[in-house]
């Protein structure tokens, strides 16, 4: 028997390891596999899925890169605290925190990081390559679940902390899944490496609150005819996002995916922006209000008002598991290149389209059959 053969463990190597996304999906991905809670907003545990060979969940293995010291145990305990995860949770699955723990590595560049670019790739995927090889897993799937970063200058000498990622996981071999509106994959110095790598890879900002209800509601206007003349929206919320969006380069990067939705279903851009305010108090919860003025029929002018309240981690990391499966199998049966297929999770999809909400699940159920054609 060959040791391919006998690997069975798939690897889910974080970026930001240690944030309120990686440390839900983490402590979630124990409690379903234990019984101990259902897998509510998990689409590949649905019965579409059930055929397409996708690996167990018992079966995933965590691990991660972060600048941040705080224990997953420890996270986990001031997410319950805040109402994230179940009370009682981090107690029951303390084990499987902890296991998870003792895989991540230091991230960076820190504050006096010396390292070239260079350097820092091939550190990170030297830490990724241990991780297969010492757990003796089949294959490791790379996603960056950290906080959005701003765009990078035209003349930054450096690249980007999400682009050394990157680049550390096509070194390693590993494909890439980038949850957030920073750069990764998409800087121009990585392009003739993606082109080159083999992998399969996908991106770019998971679509979990505002941004997947406007998916929506948008198409309902084109597909009524009715004219749209400013939407607007506000985001209120605390964590380390808010924090990190309070840096307005960064809440560009970040505005400029929900946007994107809207240009390309209604066409253009409406009136209207998005704002987004630090509000430490909620913690990881967050309040979105959108809203919507259009026209009717002989010019009536109507409005239409939404409000969203969740909590990011819990509605971004069943997604993440998804995506961690998904792409892993993707590997497994030797597809490569960006997976539109998988747009219906994100904004701003690689290689995807301005399909509806209904459209892209329509495409993901088909890449379901595929994946499970290709045993």
């Amino acid at each position: 028997m060959s040791a391919a053969s006998v690997r069975k463990g798939v690897g889910v190597w974080f970026v930001g390891a240690r944030g309120s996304v990686a440390t839900t999906a983490v402590a979630g991905n124990a409690a379903v596999v234990a019984g101990l809670h259902p897998a509510t907003g998990m689409v590949t545990e649905t019965p579409p899925f059930a055929a397409s060979g996708l690996p167990a969940l018992s079966s995933l293995v965590f691990g991660g890169h972060d600048t941040a010291s705080c224990p997953l145990p420890k996270r986990a305990e001031a997410l319950a605290e805040g109402g994230v995860l179940p009370h009682g949770l981090p107690s029951a699955v303390r084990a499987e925190l902890a296991a998870a723990d003792g895989q991540i590595r230091p991230g960076g560049p820190l504050p006096g990081d010396t390292r070239t670019d260079e350097e820092l790739i091939a550190a990170f995927a030297a830490d990724i390559t241990d991780f297969i090889a010492e757990g003796g897993l089949a294959r490791a799937v790379v996603i960056n679940v950290s906080s959005t970063e701003p765009a990078p200058g035209a003349g930054d000498p450096r690249l980007p902390a999400s682009t050394l990622y990157a680049a550390a996981a096509l070194r390693a071999g590993c494909p890439y899944i980038n949850f957030t509106p920073s750069t990764g994959l998409r800087a121009a110095a990585l392009q003739d490496a993606v082109a080159d790598c083999g992998l399969p890879h996908a991106g770019r900002d998971g679509k979990t609150g505002q941004t997947l209800l406007r998916s929506v509601l948008a198409p309902m206007f084109v597909q009524r005819a009715l004219g749209v003349r400013a939407w607007s929206g506000s985001n209120l919320l605390g964590g380390g996002d808010g924090a990190a969006l309070a840096d307005p380069a960064a809440a560009a990067a970040k505005n400029a995916g929900k946007e994107r939705v809207l240009t390309d279903t209604l066409g253009a851009a409406p009136e209207g922006e998005v704002h987004i305010d630090d509000v430490p108090s909620l913690g990881d919860w967050k309040t979105a209000w959108d809203h919507i003025a259009f026209d009717g029929f002989l010019g009536s002018r109507m409005i239409l008002q939404t409000i969203w309240q969740g909590c990011d981690s819990a509605l971004a990391a069943p997604l993440v598991l998804d995506l961690a499966r998904l792409v892993a199998r993707a590997h497994e049966v030797g597809l490569s290149g960006p997976l539109p297929q998988l747009g219906f999770y994100f904004k701003d999809p690689d290689g995807g389209g301005s399909a509806s909400l209904s459209e892209q699940y329509g495409e993901l159920l088909g890449f379901a059959v595929r994946l499970g054609e290709s045993r």
